[in-house]
């Protein structure tokens, strides 16, 4: 059975905004190891939503390929997940936004892997190694972090406090959240980090109800396109 556009258009907005967001911690890292970690991880996000979006124009059949679908479309038009476009903030707040993400989307490529879609098995198959890498990366971090200095776990439990809303959305349209929930909550337990309650949780990404930090970052994505429209390199 072939996937559906929105299914297909929705993993690609994820990939295309994470990319976005890491790529912000080019040169800014606090050591140069961990800036051309973050870095990689982020050409790997850009290369899935390449994979993704280049799929859901065909599946769109409307003629837009994949610099289309990532640059000419406004923010109501994107279905990411919220999570995603919120800003990096510290250190421990983008590794906590890691951490989450790389858990749900292993285990979401992993399915997909097992799909009936031939295409999007192949790109699944593809990005479950790259994001095992990123939840393994983000892992070590939160450790670090958490069961570090007094200052380090300070930070690392605030910013697991103030993403821990945003992780709702990451099952709505799945079943994932039990396994998801099996692989976090260890690390943060192993971190000395106290897992968030259940409670609050935005929701509107997969409908275009975004927060205004999206934006701001689709300005800063797609100003060179916009502005040499039709241009070639």
């Amino acid at each position: 059975m072939t996937a559906s556009f929105g299914q297909v258009l929705a993993l690609g907005d994820d990939a295309l905004v994470a990319a976005q967001r890491l790529g912000q911690w080019c040169s800014r890292a606090h050591e140069m190891e961990e800036d051309v970690a973050l870095t990689n991880i982020a050409l790997d996000q850009l290369g899935a939503a390449r994979l993704l979006l280049t799929y859901a124009g065909e599946l769109e059949g409307a003629g837009r390929d994949e610099d289309a679908l990532a640059y000419l479309r406004d923010d109501r038009d994107f279905r990411n997940l919220l999570l995603v476009e919120l800003p990096n903030g510290d250190f421990a707040m983008t590794i906590a936004k890691l951490l989450f993400l790389a858990a749900y989307q292993r285990d979401r490529y992993h399915q997909l892997a097992g799909g009936a879609d031939e295409r999007l098995a192949g790109i699944g198959a593809k990005s479950v190694k790259e994001s095992t890498y990123h939840l393994e990366h983000a892992a070590l971090w939160t450790l670090r972090l958490g069961d570090g200095t007094e200052q380090s776990h300070r930070r690392m439990q605030s910013a697991v406090d103030e993403i821990w809303p945003y992780t709702h959305e990451l099952f709505d349209d799945n079943d994932l959240r039990p396994g998801w929930l099996a692989t976090v909550e260890p690390v943060l337990a192993e971190a000395t980090l106290t897992r968030p309650a259940d409670g609050w949780a935005p929701r509107g990404g997969r409908s275009g109800r975004h927060t205004e930090h999206l934006s701001y970052l689709l300005a800063e994505l797609q100003v060179l396109h916009r502005a040499h429209a039709g241009a070639s390199w």
